[in-house]
Formats: C-alpha cells, structure tokens, sequence
C-alpha cells in the first residue's frame, strides 16, 4: 500500500505561483511513476505531469508545457508541482498519483490516488 497526501493548494490572482507538494508513504520503488491530475467542475480528470523516481525526462501535457514543472526529492519521499503563470482555467482539485511500470496520461494507469487539493485562479 501507498499513501499520498498532497499540500501546498490555495487561492491566487491570474499570472501567480503555487507549488504542491505530495509526500508519499509506505511501499514506494525506484520503478514507481509519481505525477498529477486535475479535476475542474463537470470535467473530466486530466493529465497534468509525471515523472519516474528513478529519474528521467519528465512529462507534461501541452496545456502546462513552459508554465508547469514537476520535481521529486527522493530522500524525502516528496514530489513537486511547481505552478507559474497562473491561468483562471487552471482552476482544479489536483491529485497527486503513482503506481509501477511506464509512465502514462491515462488516469486508469495509476494505483495510488491522493484526496486532492484545491487550486483556485482567480482572473
């Protein structure tokens, strides 16, 4: 088993900053993927960003590309979303997630969910 707890979420003007933090407990591997989802008001949940623990080029959907960046501190079990350049359609609950094997966007490809976090742009 794995748990997760996201922090870090909140309110902020359009153009700011956030960062969330998801620390991982339990059994956790080299081999595992952490990453982010987001869920908006009657939306889909979607693929934000993901990276390995092990290391490697990280992933992101378009809609953060440049403005979005995931980071991991393996010593502390601890992955990161580093949020710039806020956009009110950013506004979501953010979930933390990771499961073994390959790195995915599909939201079924991921064991372990977090409760979420709410992130609130306003314009």
């Amino acid at each position: 088993q794995v748990q997760l707890v996201e922090s870090g979420g909140g309110l902020v003007q359009a153009g700011g900053s956030l960062r969330l933090s998801c620390a991982a407990s339990g059994r956790t591997y080299s081999n595992y993927v952490m990453g982010w989802f987001r869920q908006a008001p009657g939306k889909e949940r979607e693929f934000v960003a993901a990276i390995k623990w092990s290391g490697g080029s990280p992933v992101y959907a378009d809609s953060v590309k440049g403005r979005f960046a995931i980071s991991r501190d393996n010593a502390k079990n601890t992955v990161y979303l580093q949020m710039n350049s806020l956009k009110p359609e950013d506004t979501a609950v953010y979930y933390c997630v990771t499961s073994q094997g390959r790195t995915t966007t599909r939201p079924g490809g991921y064991e372990y969910w977090g409760q979420g976090t709410q992130v609130t742009v306003s314009s």
